[in-house]
C-alpha cells in the first residue's frame, strides 16, 4: 500500500518539495516495523542463517522475514549467499556495503529514540 504525498506548491518550496520527494523514497525503501531490524542484525552480526536471523528479531514470521528479505535484496541492502557445496546446502544472508551508508541514519534514529523515551518517562512536555 503506497502513499503518495501531494503538495501545494503556494505552501510549500522547491527545497520543501524536494526534502518531501526524498523523505518519501527513503521509507519507501526502508521503512516499515522489519527493514531496519533486519539492516541491524545484519551489520551487527555478519554473515547469518535465517533461522538465526528470525530468532534476531523477535515477533517476525518466516513469510514475513522471507519477504523483506527479498526486498532488501533487490534494493541492495541484503546478499544472499548460497553453499551449494556443503550438504545439506547453506543459505546465508549479509548486510552490503550499500547497507552500511545507513549507519549515520541508524545512529540518530537510535539517539533520538533514546532522548524520546528518557522525555516521555520525564514527562517533558
Amino acid at each position: 500500500m503506497e502513499k503518495t504525498i501531494t503538495v501545494n506548491n503556494s505552501e510549500c518550496s522547491k527545497k520543501c518539495s524536494q526534502s518531501l520527494s526524498s523523505v518519501e523514497d527513503a521509507l519507501y525503501v526502508i521503512g516499515g516495523k522489519w527493514k531496519l531490524k533486519i539492516i541491524i542484525v545484519l551489520q551487527e552480526s555478519g554473515n547469518i542463517r535465517f533461522n538465526e536471523l528470525q530468532r534476531s528479531i523477535q515477533g517476525i514470521s518466516a513469510r514475513v522475514l522471507s519477504n523483506e528479505l527479498k526486498d532488501l535484496e533487490l534494493n541492495g541492502f541484503v546478499k544472499r549467499v548460497v553453499h551449494a557445496e556443503q550438504t545439506p546446502v547453506i543459505v546465508e544472508y549479509i548486510s552490503t556495503d550499500y547497507s552500511r551508508t545507513l549507519k549515520n541514519v541508524i545512529m540518530s534514529l537510535s539517539e533520538w529514540g533514546q532522548t524520546h523515551k528518557r522525555n516521555i518517562r520525564e514527562d517533558a512536555f
